[in-house]
């Protein structure tokens, strides 16, 4: 295995991307956007795992809707969250990151979703979060189970989300993180 260290720390408004090796069904070349991270635990939604489930398919009276649904997690997977750049156009949302948002006013969204205002670059819906408690994270990271990344806006809204792990795994520079974005994802069958 190779000895990486991220120089990042964990925080809001950065991505993890799980090791090469992580053979978690749910992690597995997982890359999540940390919406919380706090002295209390840490949140955020897996961006690379699209499930086969529409929106307006999931639920009742929603609006026509073609993007898929994502796989945010595997706590809370009954409930429904979003991310998205609308902004202040959608009340009670939280701001995570210069220009990315969370939440906010779900009647409205379905509003602009319905009025045809919402672009598919523009928000992303998760069924789930990943969540770990207090300190939990960081000693994951420090087992070398997650490596932290810089986050970006059009990563994390891109809709081709196949490479997104690869792609954030080669942009930390270096020879070691250009190494794993290639690994297999079955070295067995390589």
């Amino acid at each position: 295995m190779f000895e990486f260290q991220s120089k990042i720390v964990p925080e809001q408004g950065k991505f993890l991307l799980a090791e090469p090796f992580l053979d978690d069904p749910y992690f597995k070349r997982s890359v999540i956007y940390l919406v919380e991270h706090n002295e209390k635990g840490s949140l955020g939604f897996i961006l690379n795992k699209p499930i086969d489930l529409k929106i307006n398919n999931a639920l009742v009276n929603f609006p026509s809707y073609s993007e898929s649904l994502y796989l945010g997690g595997p706590v809370q997977r009954d409930q429904l969250y979003f991310l998205h750049r609308l902004g202040k156009r959608v009340e009670k949302s939280i701001e995570i990151a210069d220009g990315i948002y969370w939440g906010g006013d779900f009647e409205t969204v379905k509003d602009m979703i319905e009025s045809k205002v919402i672009k598919p670059d523009e928000i992303r819906f998760f069924v789930g979060y990943a969540g770990w408690t207090s300190s939990q994270l960081e000693d994951e990271i420090q087992s070398k189970s997650w490596i932290v990344a810089p986050a970006k806006a059009e990563e994390i809204f891109d809709q081709d989300t196949k490479h997104l792990w690869s792609t954030v795994m080669k942009g930390l520079g270096g020879k070691e993180f250009a190494i794993m974005s290639n690994f297999p994802e079955d070295p067995n069958l390589n």
